[in-house]
């Protein structure tokens, strides 16, 4: 290139780069809303805070299942947070918002292209140009770049990025969601195995103890001291007992089953995980579970519903910007030649520079009325959040109470199961002594048995009961913020 082209270059560039630095300077206006967060009244302590091991001061619930004591379920939990298809999906729905919000922040800045083309034609010798000559070939090459820059003059494609960004957030509180519930259905599967295991030995237990009495009705049958209905009745009486834990057992393989599936296993896998056991497992006492207001930042739903109160409130401002111009500016730079050799000659350049605008002049009642539809939709997110609030309140409150109530049950139906074996206890002795008949046993022995199979369900529903206190508070995910991983 010579010396004289080389100045009309640096002096395009350098107009282009005033120009645009001059125009961008004008972004003053920014059209929509400023979002700010709404000003939410919350209870200031639980109604139902009478359990004495639930109380109001601030504990960390992001690894609440630790409280439980229980190696098997620590191990259950570490395993789904890898395996669980459904995080793997929730976490690529987060990479595809982040680079959903890089591609929103490109538009700030300026497109350029760089091209290059050959083209060769030939006229037809029988065809009469304008020139008179036919049957000449021509050949052109051609390269150079071309640019433009859509000034954001009134803020429309800074509310997109707004709008981008809390998107992005709010798919990652959605991800965080299903962290929170699936360490929740992963604990109550556990439990639910624990507690089926606990029915099944207790049931075996009675089965054992039923056997017994069978074996004693028979001997006394054959020395005369007691009639043949005896005999009948506790055969039967043992047939239904053992009838039962085949129910127990395939309950037992349904929940687990489903743990297999929560881990991302096939059904059928499940039985080595839950190897050893400590019985149904119970979380440590004196559990704190902070206060109300601790749920507006502990709640991935609540706090997902925020962020997208903020994003719609944001496209707003998009919708609004369609009633302005939009001003750009637009360059290329050129070389154009029959001949490689002479193709970047100063010669063979050419330019064009020029700012250009669009007013979309006779669509501004459509534009409004996207604009009412827009604030329309904010409202509802915002009546959205608040319901997502008052739901959250709602969860803790119900959790609460519903593990306060059941441990006052399993407290009853732990004294119902001393009193009834000390009654079977002194029963089998009365009947042995003929102080008492057979079906004074078969009362006795259908009552232990049904009182320590509604106290280990009780016990069952307890813990899972705590499960439901810690997912509702929002226990499971780092508090406020989780680092997300490519």
């Amino acid at each position: 290139m010579n010396r004289l082209s080389s100045f009309q270059l640096a002096g395009i560039t350098t107009s282009v780069a005033i120009g645009l630095t001059f125009l961008s300077s004008c972004n003053t206006m920014i059209v929509g809303r400023n979002y700010q967060s709404p000003e939410t009244i919350m209870p200031d302590t639980w109604h139902q805070s009478l359990a004495s091991d639930l109380r109001s001061n601030s504990s960390s619930l992001q690894s609440w299942w630790t409280k439980f004591n229980d190696p098997t379920l620590n191990k259950l939990i570490a395993l789904s947070s890898q395996a669980n298809p459904d995080v793997k999906i929730a976490l690529e729905r987060v990479i595809e918002a982040q680079e959903g919000r890089t591609i929103s922040r490109s538009g700030l800045a300026p497109s350029v292209d760089v091209g290059g083309a050959y083209n060769s034609a030939s006229q037809s010798e029988n065809s009469t140009p304008s020139t008179g000559i036919g049957g000449q070939n021509y050949k052109n090459w051609s390269s150079g770049t071309s640019a433009s820059w859509e000034l954001d003059f009134f803020g429309g494609v800074r509310r997109a990025i707004e709008s981008s960004d809390a998107t992005a957030e709010a798919i990652e509180e959605a991800y965080r969601d299903t962290l929170v519930t699936l360490y929740a259905e992963v604990a109550y599967s556990y439990i639910e195995v624990r507690t089926y295991e606990k029915r099944i030995r207790q049931a075996n237990i009675n089965i054992e103890n039923q056997d017994e009495s069978v074996k004693l009705t028979e001997a006394r049958f054959k020395a005369g001291l007691s009639p043949e209905l005896d005999v009948s009745q506790a055969k039967t009486n043992l047939a239904n007992s053992t009838a039962f834990v085949p129910q127990l057992r395939a309950e037992r393989a349904r929940a687990l089953n489903r743990l297999a599936t929560l881990l991302g296993k096939y059904a059928g896998e499940g039985e080595s995980l839950v190897k050893s056991t400590k019985g149904i497992p119970m979380p440590s006492s004196k559990t704190g579970i902070g206060l109300p207001t601790n749920l507006l930042r502990s709640r991935p739903d609540i706090r997902r519903a925020e962020r997208e109160l903020a994003a719609q409130t944001s496209r707003i401002g998009v919708a609004e910007a369609d009633l302005y111009p939009r001003f750009a500016l637009t360059g290329d730079f050129s070389f154009t030649s029959a001949n490689t050799s002479n193709l970047f000659d100063g010669a063979s350049g050419g330019y064009s520079f020029g700012p250009a605008f669009k007013w979309n002049v006779f669509s501004a009642g459509r534009i409004r009325a996207q604009v009412r539809i827009e604030e329309s939709r904010t409202k509802q997110a915002l009546y959205a959040y608040e319901q997502a609030v008052l739901r959250g309140v709602e969860d803790v409150e119900t959790s609460l109470s519903s593990a306060f109530y059941e441990r006052d049950r399993l407290s009853s139906l732990n004294d119902a199961v001393k009193s009834a074996t000390k009654t079977v206890e002194l029963v089998k002795t009365n009947y042995t002594e003929g102080l008492v008949d057979f079906q004074n046993v078969l009362d006795a022995e259908r009552t232990i048995f049904s009182s320590q199979d509604t106290a280990a369900t009780s016990k069952g529903v307890l813990s899972a009961a705590y499960v439901s206190l810690f997912k509702s508070l929002g226990g499971g995910t780092v508090m406020p913020e989780v680092s997300i991983q490519k």
